[in-house]
């Protein structure tokens, strides 16, 4: 018998700024770093013998909870890779709900139905874990292995294995960052004993941690985004607007050095985020009043990582008021030494780590 433990990966960036990212690579986010702590508690004492792991990074990051303490390698395997969403890449959530809203539903709930140019199928991606989930099962007879995945691909292994049709897996939600499932297989045959367990992070050792509040629904659709020219009567309206509730004057000559991105949330404008040519540099992130608090400004920072890191940068730095202090703490920001217009500098380091 093959006893074999199912991981999603941690909570990574597109999870967090609402991007979807498929193939394209992200790392952990703060939280996903603490969840990789909470498995590596969790699984403490289990017999492990091999680590098997999707080969992008969100993934081999989680599998190091297993494959560290026990000395072992993590083996990176395309064929556990997330769908290839295609077009979709690096696409926010809010900008496919805009554009296709049909099928954004589809890729959760009827993924017989779902099809987007340049990506897998289900179907596909389906045949490609399955088959590799029982060459491992096979090979490693009498051992206990570990293979770390993503939601989407872990909820059609698993729900295959329940018997379900793919028709019927868009009616069962994927399991939590980090969730755990247990299968067993013997005589050409897997056994489901649980299924997307994540009471490790439920812990009171874990919670004390949480600082960020936690998303009610993985597929809500968040912000989408729109590049404001100079030019345009909007981009007036929103700069002196930030700037003004910052305290800090309004001076239009500086705008076209800079890259400005309008955040709506369905119709409605939002808020806005400005890049200084400096790779990194954030001089503005505003959210209007009626769209604060409620986990949307996190989405404003993930547009300036991922235009930072097209730039060439290490880093994110923005000068915010004080009372935004907790906000910037929660996200694994920390304090710069000088100040900027007089406001406090919070600086966040995004490369990708060394495993």
């Amino acid at each position: 018998m093959t006893t074999i433990y199912l991981i999603r990966h941690a909570e990574a960036e597109g999870n967090l700024y609402r991007v979807v990212q498929g193939h394209r690579d992200s790392t952990l986010t703060d939280r996903g770093w603490r969840q990789v702590r909470a498995l590596e508690k969790r699984l403490d004492g289990v017999h492990i013998d091999a680590v098997y792991s999707s080969d992008l990074l969100r993934a081999r990051a989680t599998a190091t909870a297993v494959s560290k303490p026990r000395g072992l390698a993590v083996i990176g395997v395309p064929d556990l890779r997330e769908i290839r969403v295609g077009d979709w890449e690096e696409l926010t959530f809010g900008e496919i709900a805009r554009r296709d809203p049909v099928m954004l539903e589809n890729f959760g709930k009827h993924m017989e139905l779902w099809h987007v140019p340049g990506a897998e199928s289900p179907r596909d991606v389906l045949d490609r874990a399955w088959k590799f989930l029982n060459r491992v099962a096979a090979e490693h007879d009498g051992q206990t292995v570990a293979l770390v995945s993503h939601g989407y691909i872990l909820r059609l292994l698993l729900s295959k294995i329940e018997g379900m049709t793919l028709e019927e897996t868009g009616t069962v939600p994927h399991g939590d960052n980090t969730a755990v499932s247990l299968l067993e297989y013997e005589n050409g045959a897997f056994r489901l004993i649980f299924r997307d367990d994540n009471s490790h992070l439920k812990t009171e050792a874990y919670l004390k941690q949480e600082t960020s509040k936690k998303r009610k629904n993985a597929l809500e659709t968040g912000l989408w985004f729109r590049e404001l020219p100079p030019g345009n009567p909007l981009y007036a309206e929103l700069c002196g607007e930030a700037l003004r509730a910052a305290g800090r004057g309004f001076d239009l000559s500086d705008a076209p050095a800079c890259t400005t991105l309008a955040a709506y949330l369905g119709d409605n404008v939002a808020g806005l985020t400005q890049f200084d040519p400096e790779p990194g540099r954030v001089s503005i992130l505003y959210l209007r009043e009626a769209f604060r608090r409620k986990g949307m400004g996190i989405q404003l920072i993930g547009q300036a990582v991922m235009a930072t890191r097209k730039r060439g940068g290490t880093c994110v730095r923005v000068a915010a008021p004080p009372e935004t202090a907790p906000f910037f703490r929660a996200y694994g920001f920390t304090p710069a030494e000088r100040p900027e217009n007089g406001y406090p500098v919070w600086v966040k380091d995004i490369r990708f780590p060394e495993l």
